[in-house]
This record gives C-alpha cells, structure tokens and sequence, in this order.
C-alpha cells in the first residue's frame, strides 16, 4: 500500500463531495461498482444511504471493501 489517501470527487445525489481514500482501495471500490453493475457515484450514494451519522464517507466506503471482499472470499 501506498499509505498516502488520493482525494477524489464523487456526485451523490446531485451535490459533490470529496472522499479521501488510499489507492488501493479507490481500485477495489472501482472494482466492486464495475462487478455489479454501478457507477462508482451510485455505488458510493447506495453506502451513503446506509452509513450511520457516526461514520464518515471514506470509512464506510473502506468497510464496504472490506465486507465485500470477505463474502467473496
């Protein structure tokens, strides 16, 4: 891993925001929209919608990966 967090923009549901993420897991979030289907914009506004008001963005886009990866294993 690279360590170094890469800002990139995403749209949910018409409003911008920046999220904050290390490569590797931007790769694999790219990775999990392609294989269902999903823009990476709806991806992201699908685990915004399910994200409590304790966690952030970035961190459940990680645990998504995370969970994702589990499953799949």
């Amino acid at each position: 891993m690279s360590g170094r967090p890469e800002k990139h923009s995403l749209t949910l549901h018409g409003h911008r925001t920046s999220v904050s993420l290390e490569p590797e897991f931007w790769q694999a979030f790219r990775d999990i929209a392609r294989a269902e289907g999903l823009g990476v914009n709806t991806l992201a506004a699908k685990i915004d919608e399910g994200r409590g008001l304790d966690q952030g963005l970035a961190s459940a886009i990680r645990v998504h990966v995370l969970r994702y990866f589990q499953e799949q294993g």
